[in-house]
């Protein structure tokens, strides 16, 4: 009898083991509800408290006590307590605080910070971060962050390359809304067309990450979080301007459609109008180019991936971009092709569109569809050189979601689309150039893929183990396998490792802008090979919070070993560019240690250090690569007032000397050190804040650092010695910017 009577509780327990809540966290604002990452959700009895991930999702193990009554919490908000009934799914809404007798409603202040859910290393830049700085567009959302580095890529047209572990930018995947956008021809100007305003959160995990995206992350990945329609503020308004005379305007609405109010939408306009003609350090050449951008965005939601059922996203977007670069003289499209007054004309059009479809079936399996494509068509002219280029992209992913026991499995099918048509011919005859020509880059790529993540000890160990097959076109298949592992063994401390390859295939002309503009001949080997690399690293993260100082500390090494690899090699001939396949040793170590410490939620101190190891081996002698400094440092500070309407945000960068491509065969004159200067720049804004309006004025580069003689014999540009690729500082001196914003919550 007591066997029998035991025996239901007994299997009841055994389930509640078993069985975890997973739901999201909400909070109240005037016209809906926005998600909380960062809010805690744990049972009134105690026990392991379940953080709201950046995604607004938490997972709670079900209690074996009696009292079954959860407690969601938030700053800002109130406290709410909830009877569980069972359920496996749970949304929880809570409700603002009451404001005191000033009328100063309390308010989340967190800026950037690393994930404490995600198994991968992940920084999160959200929208406190990002008003710190002025933020035009994404190349510069990275001026508190120490993961990313912006590097300048062509200073005529300023297009601009985000690197990672201090590697070329083309081995992170860049990805808008976890969808791979900007690659291809869209690779070289594509980072600089989102505006910061478009911008909801930026993910940036370094080192190895999920298969579910493809195969090409080698150094990291860098996932852009567009605006949610859902809870984005009915009106946006920006507009600034720079003391170069260059404007942008950016203009967002987001509103609810239809009777049921389960559609919603977001429209996003952004331009840029020219700067003037500056030429700060006399060498003739314009200090920026002049840009012109139209942008328009598009993007629909409906319902709740979370929930049973449906939900859907949707997004447009159309880009028409001018730059024109180069002598101060040179009037763009009058003088394009020009042989005797020098410059960069490039225009461009980008429709793109994207889809995301999920239908949940139940708790334990969802279907999930995501598809998006572009085409991008550009006319460029880079002095004598004509260029023009055609891409056509598409991708497509299907993927089924099984939630069994505590553990998530992903599987699916994927494809990969594109098409590059480039045509080089040069408008005045240079027998010394033998690269004229047209070029055909395909890209046909089937794959299939799974990926399992293992919960075990309340989900103190988390282990994701994942592998792809895809097939290239020419190359035939390529295995993928990656795995990444975290493990909490403290509440303040969580270890994180990780170790995983991948490859990509070479698209030159747009990936190394830099080499059309060269006086130097470009001279093929041999046909370009994927590259291939393997990549491991390990990380701990120290959380702690003593008085009214809350801080993290964190510190992480990665190295990257590639099996084979492309450079272009300016040092073997300075009147030539080889390209060829390097399947030698080709190594990436970095080391990054940062600390944030928080007072009172209103003094934000942050501080890193970056060590970066980037060499290859040839003929046995270790080689640098060039543009990378070993030693890097930077330093930001925050502060705001306690009623939120005064903010000063100062940060500052210091950058070691960098190896630079030999020049000791040029004439003297235009010869340039073997090794950069070190250097630093310092960068601030004010914020001003009443009611709906804020107005922002800040400097970048205080102390007016530039390169001296950026540009090799800029005197002569058709001559044999003119030369863009020896640019590794600053060249356009101190900037001042002034800039508004308005919003309608």
């Amino acid at each position: 009898m007591i066997l029998r009577a035991l025996l239901p509780l007994l299997l009841l327990t055994g389930t509640l083991h078993a069985q975890t809540i997973k739901g999201k966290l909400f909070g109240e604002t005037g016209d809906g509800r926005e998600i909380l990452p960062g809010g805690t959700v744990q049972w009134i009895t105690g026990g392991t408290v379940a953080t709201v991930n950046e995604n607004g999702v938490y997972e709670l193990q079900a209690t074996t006590a009696s009292d079954k009554r959860i407690v969601a919490s938030f700053s800002g908000y109130r406290s709410d307590t909830i009877v569980w009934d069972g359920r496996t799914y749970l949304s929880i809404t809570l409700k603002r605080a009451a404001t005191d007798l000033t009328g100063v409603t309390v308010t989340d202040r967190r800026g950037a910070f690393i994930s404490g859910t995600s198994v991968n290393k992940l920084e999160v830049i959200n929208q406190q971060e990002l008003s710190k700085a002025a933020c035009c567009d994404l190349a510069g959302c990275f001026g508190t962050t120490a993961s990313v580095q912006p590097q300048t890529t062509n200073i005529v047209t300023n297009s601009q390359e985000l690197r990672i572990l201090g590697l070329s930018g083309v081995y992170n995947q860049v990805l808008i809304d976890g969808l791979p956008m900007i690659q291809g021809l869209t690779y070289t100007y594509g980072i600089s067309t989102y505006p910061g305003t478009v911008v909801e959160n930026i993910y940036v995990s370094k080192g190895t990450t999920s298969v579910l995206q493809g195969y090409e992350s080698i150094s990291g990945q860098i996932n852009l979080d567009t605006r949610h329609p859902d809870k984005a503020n009915k009106l946006h308004l920006n507009a600034y301007i720079n003391s170069f005379g260059e404007k942008h305007l950016n203009a967002s609405a987001a509103t609810a459609v239809g009777k049921s109010k389960k559609w919603h939408t977001l429209l996003a306009l952004h331009s840029v109008q020219p700067s003037a003609r500056i030429d700060g350090n006399k060498d003739g050449f314009l200090d920026l180019p002049l840009l012109t951008r139209y942008m328009a965005y598009n993007k629909w939601k409906y319902g709740n991936d979370a929930e049973v059922g449906l939900s859907a996203q949707f997004g447009l977007r159309f880009v028409n971009e001018q730059r024109i670069g180069g002598q101060k003289a040179y009037q763009g499209n009058g003088d394009k092709g020009s042989g005797t007054v020098y410059g960069q004309y490039v225009t461009f059009n980008q429709p793109e569109a994207y889809a995301k479809l999920n239908y949940r079936i139940s708790d334990k399996h969802a279907i999930a569809l995501a598809t998006s494509g572009s085409i991008h068509q550009q006319n460029a002219w880079f002095g004598t050189l004509a260029y023009t280029g055609r891409q056509e992209m598409a991708y497509i992913n299907l993927q089924h979601e099984l939630n069994w026991s505590k553990h998530l499995l992903k599987y699916g099918v994927s494809y990969r689309y594109q098409d590059v048509k480039e045509d080089i011919r040069f408008t005045v005859a240079d027998p010394s150039k033998t690269y004229a020509g047209k070029y055909f880059t395909q890209l046909r790529v089937p794959g299939v893929f799974a990926e399992n993540m293992f919960n075990w000890a309340d989900n103190k160990v988390v282990l994701i183990t994942g592998a792809r097959m895809d097939r290239h076109q020419q190359e035939g298949w390529y295995f993928t396998p990656r795995a990444m592992m975290k493990y909490a063994f403290h509440p303040n401390h969580t270890f994180r490792a990780s170790a995983g390859t991948g490859w990509r295939q070479v698209n030159l002309f747009s990936e190394q802008p830099v080499i059309l503009t060269s006086s130097r001949n470009i001279v093929f080997t041999e046909a370009l090979r994927p590259e291939e690399a393997m990549n491991w690293g390990v990380s701990h993260t120290w959380r702690f919070e003593k008085g009214i100082t809350k801080g993290t500390v964190s510190a992480d090494f990665y190295q990257t070993r590639f099996q084979n690899q492309f450079f272009p090699d300016y040092d073997m001939d300075p009147s030539k560019i080889i390209i060829r396949n390097f399947d030698g040793v080709s190594r990436s170590n970095g080391v990054q240690v940062d600390a944030l410490f928080v007072f009172q939620q209103q003094l934000e101190v942050r501080a890193a250090y970056n060590y970066l190891d980037v060499y290859r081996k040839e003929n046995g002698a270790k080689v640098a690569l060039p543009f990378n400094p070993r030693n890097r440092l930077m330093s930001a500070v925050s502060y705001r007032t306690r009623n939120n309407k005064w903010q000063a945000d100062v940060n500052a960068h210091w950058f070691d000397k960098m190896r630079l491509p030999s020049t000791e065969s040029n004439p003297e004159p235009y010869r340039r050190p073997s090794a950069s200067n070190p250097y630093t720049t310092v960068n601030m804004q004010g914020t001003f804040r009443l009611n709906t309006l804020e107005f922002y004025a800040g400097c970048e580069n205080i102390g007016n650092y530039r390169q001296p003689n950026p540009i090799i014999n800029a005197e002569n540009p058709f001559g044999p010695h003119f030369d863009l690729s020896s640019v590794w500082g600053p060249t356009r001196g101190r900037e001042f910017y002034i800039g508004i914003r308005y919003s309608i919550k």
